[in-house]
């Protein structure tokens, strides 16, 4: 089990924030953002958007510090990667090209 966070380095509604993934699977994910008090609305697709307020709790409880390229490559490489404007399922989206 290994969970990965990047810095937080990412602005939106005033505050930064990292992001959380796990390179085994979403339910370990799940699992591990429930246990840092992460609520279920913070998971986009394929990570969890954590505030910087709540980074160390992440790092304290488990989550291996990373930047932002090599936590991508890792969740890619995991096969879990789920970009924006494909569905869930891996193929792409009606009518448009896949890439």
């Amino acid at each position: 089990m290994t969970l990965y966070i990047d810095p937080p380095t990412w602005p939106g509604h005033g505050r930064m924030w990292s992001h959380l993934v796990s390179d085994v699977s979403f339910e370990e994910l799940h699992a591990f953002a429930a246990a840092i008090g992460a609520p279920r609305r913070a998971f986009e697709r394929d990570h969890y958007d954590i505030p910087a307020d709540h980074y160390a709790a992440a790092v304290t409880g488990g989550a291996v510090e990373v930047g932002s390229k090599e936590l991508l490559r890792r969740l890619t490489a995991a096969g879990l990667r789920r970009p924006k404007g494909r569905p869930t399922g891996g193929r792409p989206t009606e009518g448009r090209p896949a890439g």
